[in-house]
């Protein structure tokens, strides 16, 4: 059974430590992109998955491919095209300065491929699920075209699709787009969500409030009742104490009912970013494990917690990591 993604593959540049960016000359280096980070957190785990992108024909596209192909996500449908790579520059927070990302993804091979130029007969060959993420149509028109016609593809062979909003209004305000539109025509294939209140009141242009697991359900009926193949939403609910101390808990809705975990503190934060994609693999993971809402939920809860811990976008952790995080304790496993 194989697992495929649809995304932009793409190289993060943070200052090293806790710097702002360019106070020195320096800038580490990191892999990225939101449905590669799912990706290799699954492959991580075990599962059968594969990345279909495209990416520049030099060595910056070369280390992207390697990196996956290193964590064991099949690569064969990465392209490598003329042209550059999408980048974003983070600079990490601290205390109580929050980070702060800048996007330079603008005519990226990715971003400026041709929607024609997918064939989604042969790339969804062999293919059960697919993902797609919310970041990819807000790359442009030839992007939204693209995750529109997979979504389609996809659902005109029975492949089950997985959607994770992802909303980024930098990218979405810098062409002229319509994304509750855009959207919709996407999660109007999924079977599974990845959002919460905010994302759903985007999509149906109605305020939905997150205070209380009764207004979170409230959000995710209407959901249901407006998209008539989602079966699974899945979301995290975050408070931030500050930089380093983070308390957050995960839910998961169903049709029939829901689980949401108690609270859960994360201290001594190393980087957040990918968070969010580590949740959704946990939660793909469980439900790939034939796990119900609360299995769903607490490993998603597990990984993203997990990935705080972790430099860089995706999360490494295998089955065997789960398992010592399900049995707690913090000392020295020798």
């Amino acid at each position: 059974m194989t697992f495929a993604f649809f995304g932009e593959m793409m190289l993060r540049l943070s200052p090293p430590g806790r710097e702002l960016l360019l106070q020195t000359p320096k800038l580490d280096v990191a892999i990225a992109g939101a449905e590669a980070n799912v990706a290799t957190g699954l492959a991580c785990l075990g599962h059968d998955v594969a990345m279909i992108s495209a990416v520049a024909a030099n060595p910056l596209g070369g280390a992207a491919i390697g990196e996956l192909r290193r964590r064991g996500v099949d690569t064969r449908h990465v392209v490598s095209e003329a042209g550059r790579m999408g980048l974003y520059f983070l600079t990490p927070g601290a205390g109580l300065r929050a980070s702060e990302i800048v996007y330079d993804r603008a005519h990226s091979v990715f971003a400026d491929r041709p929607a024609e130029a997918w064939d989604w007969e042969a790339l969804l060959d062999g293919v059960t699920r697919l993902h797609l993420s919310g970041i990819t149509p807000a790359l442009g028109p030839n992007t939204a075209a693209a995750a529109i016609a997979a979504a389609e593809a996809a659902s005109a062979r029975g492949i089950a699709v997985s959607f994770d909003g992802n909303y980024r209004a930098k990218l979405w305000e810098a062409w002229d787009s319509d994304p509750r539109s855009v959207l919709s025509q996407l999660i109007g294939h999924a079977e599974i969500l990845f959002g919460n209140h905010r994302d759903i009141s985007l999509l149906l242009g109605e305020h939905f409030s997150g205070d209380g697991p009764d207004r979170r359900r409230e959000a995710a009926e209407a959901a249901f009742a407006a998209f008539p193949k989602l079966q699974l939403i899945a979301s995290t609910a975050r408070h931030v104490d500050d930089v380093d101390s983070h308390r957050i808990a995960a839910r998961v809705d169903t049709r029939e009912g829901h689980h949401q975990t108690e609270e859960l503190r994360v201290s001594g934060i190393v980087d957040r970013i990918g968070g969010g994609d580590a949740f959704a693999a946990g939660v793909l993971h469980g439900l790939l494990e034939g796990g119900d809402a609360r299995a769903m939920a607490e490993a998603g809860l597990a990984l993203t917690a997990l990935k705080h811990s972790l430099p860089g976008d995706a999360s490494l952790f295998t089955r065997a990591d789960l398992a010592a995080f399900a049995e707690g304790g913090l000392d020295v496993r020798r």
